[in-house]
């Protein structure tokens, strides 16, 4: 059966109505014979919501004890998936990042994905059960929780789904969002930008460097190093998104993929003002 991972955005786990659309989702993909490990953000703006709570309690948050408070919110997340699922008659089981043997490096704020524990994630899959796993954390040597930075949970999910080797069995990995995919401009600027079938890892970091935000380029070099295809679709819509893959033939001959915008950006022109400066006194010879 070929593996799915389903990877659910805070805007997609944002309230209970949603957990319970994510829900059906997984359960739409079990019912198509797929084999399916669940990846959760936390909820709606809940990460933002506990840094401004930890701002109230301490000027200077420590990191580690940051970490610790952040990755709370994905817990909560994980656990409601899983209890929606098992609402649905599905087995499910909400892992945390000890759990599930998510090792980093040890950096507080923007740790370093190290291992996965693909046997365990294998057993339960063979087993009928479905991991839901709390994303953007993981565990340091030490047992400290460290968090992954912007883009984490999107960055586990890939992890997860290099750990399971889903490209082997015609599976990937799929991001769930509020967008449709990657179009060829920003839809919310041009609104009849058309959406993209296929984009490769190159042309994704390219346009996410230029400022799309469709996907963390972090998460898109997991995937282009282990060959993981990623599926970025709507969370609340049935039709296919975008897959981002290795290069097919028929990819070469296009030569413009997209155009991306980049926002708070400043230029400051000085005309005349370099000869003026130049020709002035200096301090001694004033």
């Amino acid at each position: 059966m070929p593996t799915l991972v389903m990877k659910f955005g805070g805007t997609s786990v944002a309230d209970p109505e949603r957990i319970r659309r994510a829900a059906r989702r997984v359960a739409e993909a079990k019912a198509d014979g797929h084999q399916v490990a669940v990846v959760v953000s936390a909820m709606g703006h809940t990460t933002d919501e506990l840094i401004g709570l930890a701002g109230k309690v301490a000027r200077e948050p420590a990191r580690r004890e940051l970490d610790a408070l952040m990755s709370t919110g994905e817990a909560v997340s994980a656990a409601l998936t899983a209890m929606a699922l098992e609402d649905q008659g599905l087995p499910a089981r909400s892992l945390n990042a000890f759990q599930c043997d998510m090792r980093t490096d040890g950096g507080h704020g923007r740790a370093r994905l190290e291992g996965v524990d693909a046997d365990g994630l294998h057993r339960m899959l063979e087993q009928g059960v479905i991991p839901v796993v709390t994303g953007f954390q993981g565990i340091a040597a030490s047992g400290d929780i460290t968090t992954l930075g912007r883009g984490g949970s999107d960055t586990t999910a890939v992890a997860i789904a290099a750990a399971l080797a889903v490209q082997r069995d015609g599976g990937c990995c799929e991001i769930y969002t509020d967008v449709d995919g990657v179009h060829t401009a920003d839809p919310r600027l041009v609104p009849d930008a058309p959406k993209l079938g296929a984009i490769t890892y190159d042309e994704m970091l390219e346009l996410a460097a230029m400022g799309a935000g469709v996907m963390h380029a972090r998460a898109v070099v997991f995937g282009q190093r282990h060959g993981v295809p990623i599926h970025v679709r709507h969370s609340q819509r049935p039709e296919p998104g975008t897959m981002i893959q290795r290069e097919t033939p028929h990819m070469e001959s296009i030569a413009v993929i997209g155009c991306a915008l980049k926002t708070d950006l400043g230029r400051v022109h000085l005309q005349g003002a370099c000869r003026a400066w130049c020709s002035a006194p200096s301090p001694a010879e004033a």
